[in-house]
């Protein structure tokens, strides 16, 4: 069972049909679920296959990666691997158990990097040189979303803790994901193609699990394995452009004006050792809601794949959309992406997928007939560790305004864990669900005749 609360959030049909919808899209992209169908190793030929894309493994394999899913991933890849081809590993993921033989797990900070992961990041360098690690290799990265804070390789004259500012910066500025990442890369060791780098000559396999819309295999995780086409420059034009040239560290603005001056290497624009496939994202999250949404008897609709934009407004977009008529009869909308809350200094506490819904509760509170809408990390953390995200309904609403809670206060201060938390039996729960592709999000509309 994913959702750990789910006896307390189900108390009506409804709400039972939309905790059943979330947790078969999270179950779909579980790696234990995604690699065995697309990972194959032929022992006779001694050949790798990725979604039928054939490898020659000629010497040692060497498992290498970082995100909320590479626990996970690890343990399924020991599975389908013969154990005496891997040599060793270094994994680093949020949290979570795993049963590895070979590949080592390190649990690090996120989404503030921390020392932990700086360590094992070392680690991961320095197989290279500990094992002389070459052409006839083969190295497996596995990646996922969270490997940008996972992975934290901080380059000569930056040090973590002007990394940790600077994406505390970021977080709160409202800057999208790949606009932080691209910052991220020309401040690091292994990001924006730097780890497939280091590893040459040997070829580089990696096996991606995606949370970042349109699939861009430059910022997942910031792209470690793969070419980058930013540059220095482009990294202070996001500084630039959310206001926080004067915030980030002196010796931070110095380092990419230096690279923007030529005065050092660009991050890579070409690997021919690298070769990187996606696994599972949040299509196939979707896809698995909408059939699951089918079997149950409903009639679902994929809205969208790359929901994005600042969180309280696209929340008023699709309420209003829902009450204008705009999806005809379908009773079950699915979307998946990732949106941006912008936070007013005095904020409270919450995350994207909480004040998503805590939104919409209050813009659906006109719509004619019953409702139910939820928003979930598929990683189980909505910004808060414990929370994977929320789930209300109409009687939500009614709860909140009975106990005269003072909703638009709390959404203004973007205090939505407190006001859900107030009425009760609205955060889901999930722990680390060992996945992450982006956010789920769906709505149970059953209209009045």
């Amino acid at each position: 069972m994913v959702i750990k609360n789910r006896g307390e959030l189900g108390f009506t049909p409804l709400r039972r049909f939309a905790l059943d919808i979330c947790e078969a899209g999270i179950r779909a992209t579980l790696p234990a679920a995604v690699l065995p169908t697309v990972v194959n190793y032929d022992t006779n030929s001694q050949t790798l296959s990725i979604t039928g894309q054939a490898h020659h493994i000629r010497n040692r394999v060497f498992v290498i990666g970082g995100g909320k899913a590479s626990g996970a991933m690890a343990e399924t890849l020991e599975n389908l691997l013969p154990e005496s081809r891997i040599m060793d590993g270094v994994a680093i993921c949020k949290g979570g158990t795993y049963r590895t033989r070979k590949i080592r797990i390190v649990t690090a900070g996120h989404p503030i990097p921390d020392a932990r992961g700086v360590h094992a990041t070392a680690d991961i360098l320095a197989l290279k040189d500990r094992y002389q690690v070459g052409t006839g290799d083969t190295v497996i990265c596995l990646l996922s979303g969270g490997g940008s804070a996972l992975l934290p390789a901080p380059v000569e004259g930056i040090s973590l803790a002007d990394k940790q500012l600077l994406t505390e910066l970021l977080l709160a500025s409202g800057a999208e994901i790949k606009e932080i990442n691209l910052i991220r890369k020309h401040l690091s060791q292994v990001k924006g193609g730097k780890l497939g780098q280091h590893f040459a000559p040997a070829q580089v396999i990696t096996l991606i699990i995606s949370d970042v819309i349109g699939n861009d295999l430059s910022a997942v995780a910031s792209g470690p394995t793969y070419p980058d086409q930013t540059t220095f420059a482009d990294a202070l034009v996001v500084l630039e452009k959310y206001h926080l040239t004067d915030k980030t560290p002196s010796n931070v603005i110095a380092h990419l004006r230096s690279g923007a001056a030529d005065k050092m290497p660009e991050t890579p624009k070409r690997l021919d050792n690298c070769h990187n496939y996606i696994i599972a994202d949040g299509r196939v999250a979707l896809e698995a809601m909408r059939q699951k949404a089918g079997e149950l008897g409903f009639a679902p609709r994929i809205i969208t794949t790359a929901q994005k934009g600042e969180t309280a407004t696209v929340a008023r977009q699709r309420a209003s959309e829902i009450i204008e008529g705009k999806y005809g009869r379908d009773d079950v909308l699915l979307l998946g992406g990732e949106t941006t809350p912008v936070l007013p200094e005095e904020h409270g506490t919450g995350g994207r997928n909480q004040h998503f819904v805590g939104v919409s509760m209050r813009e659906l509170k006109d719509f004619k007939g019953q409702w139910v809408v939820a928003s979930l990390g598929s990683d189980g953390s909505d910004y808060l560790p414990d929370v994977a995200g929320a789930i209300a309904d109409s009687t939500s609403w009614q709860t909140a305004n009975e106990s005269k809670l003072d909703t638009e206060s709390y959404l203004k201060r973007y205090d939505s864990h407190t006001l859900l938390k107030s009425i009760g039996r609205c955060l889901v729960i999930t722990g680390e669900t060992g996945t992450n592709v982006g956010d789920v999000a769906l709505y149970i509309l059953k209209r009045q005749a």
